[in-house]
């Protein structure tokens, strides 16, 4: 599959540990063939989500930078107004079907691997 999601909120995690997990899992996906991860977040509305949000959004711009991902979009970009958006559907018919497309969440985060 080209398109995974990855539920950083889920056992409320840490920063810390919800880091660790983002990392560890965009290795195995990498290795697995994966192009396209949807990250669940969260804002900050019930808790540390919006910490999370901000340094995972923090670490996403230094792997974009140290080419360990090609690039991300956030919630609010992830819309069929936005030329990254439509590229990443031309490519993975999968992601037509996310229940966020086109939805301005920002407790999401796609990253492109």
């Amino acid at each position: 599959m080209d398109y995974k999601v990855l539920n950083l909120k889920e056992n409320s995690p840490t920063i810390e540990q919800a880091l660790a997990i983002f990392e560890i899992n965009v290795s195995a996906y990498k290795l697995e063939g994966v192009k396209v991860v949807k990250v669940i977040h969260g804002y900050g509305s019930h808790g540390v989500g919006g910490d999370i949000c901000l340094q995972l959004r923090r670490l996403l711009r230094s792997m974009k930078k140290g080419k360990k991902i090609k690039d991300f979009l956030l919630g609010n970009e992830w819309d069929m107004s936005n030329e990254k958006c439509i590229n990443i559907l031309t490519e993975l018919k999968d992601c037509y079907n996310d229940e966020d497309l086109g939805n301005s969440n920002p407790g999401i985060t796609i990253v492109v691997l």
